[in-house]
This record gives structure tokens, sequence and C-alpha cells, in this order.
């Protein structure tokens, strides 16, 4: 059992990887020159593409994705195709229990950090869920950012996480504080970017949006 259990942890993934904060997330390495995509694919649909010059992404579903957290070295020859990647974006929901957040944003860095490894071009997602994971209320650090390079680039996800006022509240606040805490180049914004949320912070970053993958397809087929 115990053989099953540290397999399951998939430990070889950071074996080589240092770490950030108290809760040890891996640390991804900062690009030594900044390339943002010309178009992005989620990764369901990587294997129906012919346009490799795009990268894969991981905005949908949990499930669409979960080889690359289970069996990542197996989807190496998919992910090696493409112009490159951005890491995982596991769920932060702000009911979850708080451990789970943080666990979530570790595989988010481990899965980032074994691509990059392999010589991928990985820029980093960065996924908030309460304010737990952006402030120090009930931490010495803001987990949500941990082994993320400053100055340079990063992504961050719109779609499903702003519907509601709450919803939109919160993903402000978790902007505002990433922007703050990372200070990044580049921002590419998967989904919509209502001026509510992304007027007030513009000039604080370059952002570069892309439309989710359902606006994407109803345009193709218009």
């Amino acid at each position: 059992m115990k053989h099953i259990i540290d397999d399951g942890f998939n430990a070889e993934l950071v074996a080589k990887a240092y770490f950030d904060g108290i809760m040890e997330i891996p640390i991804l390495s900062k690009p030594k020159e900044i390339i943002i995509p010309s178009a992005v694919i989620p990764f369901s649909m990587a294997n129906r593409s012919t346009d490799h010059s795009e990268f894969v992404h991981f905005y949908e579903h949990d499930k669409r994705f979960s080889d690359v957290l289970i069996a990542t070295k197996e989807q190496l020859p998919v992910l090696r195709g493409f112009a490159g990647v951005i890491s995982p974006d596991c769920s932060l929901y702000r009911d979850m229990p708080l451990c789970l957040q943080i666990a979530n944003t570790y595989m988010n860095r481990a899965v980032g950090y074994y691509l990059q490894s392999q010589g991928l071009y990985v820029i980093p997602n960065v996924r908030w869920g309460d304010e737990r994971t952006y402030t120090t209320v009930e931490l010495p650090e803001k987990i949500a950012f941990l082994g993320v390079p400053r100055n340079s680039i990063v992504s961050i996800g719109t779609y499903g996480c702003i519907k509601s006022a709450e919803n939109k509240h919160y993903f402000r606040e978790g902007l505002t504080a990433m922007l703050d805490e990372l200070t990044p180049q580049v921002v590419l914004v998967y989904g919509a970017m209502p001026d509510s949320i992304f007027a007030p912070v513009k000039d604080r970053a370059r952002f570069v949006n892309f439309p989710d993958w359902i606006s994407t397809k109803r345009r193709r087929s218009a």
C-alpha cells in the first residue's frame, strides 16, 4: 500500500526542484525571454490540432486534463509538439478546505516545473481561491503566488470565475494582490476582460486577451 500511495504523489516530478515558502511549493524558473502565444488551445483538443504554433492550456474541467496530473511523463509527446504550455489550472474554489487549495496550487507548479525541466516553454498559471490564498490573513505567505517568477509573464483565467457580483469581487481582489506581489510584465487572460475588473489595473502590465474556446468556436461557425 505504501508503494501505491507514494507513486500517487508523483514525487519524481520535483526531484530536483527548489521550493518556495513554508508549504514548499515548487519554483518555476524565469524564462530567458518573454514569449507571447499567438493562439492557445485546450489540452482536451490538442490531439486534434494541426496548428502547433499554439500554446496548450488547461482552462477546462479538471477531469479533462487529469492525465497530465496523474501520468505527466506519458503526456510529454503530445505537449512537445506545441510552442509552449500554460501550467495546469487546478481548481481553487473558495469553499474548498485550505489544505486542498494548497494541494492544487502545488500540483499546478509541480507539473509546470517538470515540463519546464524537460525543455518546454512554460507560462505559470496563477489561480487564487478565497482570501487566505492571496493575503496573509491566516498564513504568513500568499499561497497563490508561491513558486511564480516575478517581473515576467503569467496567465490567468476568468472563464466561469466572474459570473456573479461576489465572484467578481474576489477575482478583482486576487488580481490586485497578484499584480502587487509578482509585478508581471505580461498577463495573459483567458476569457472575458470586463472593465469593472480590469480598467483600474490596465496600466500595471501588458494584458493579452484570449477568448474562451466556446466563444471562439461560435465565431468560427457563425
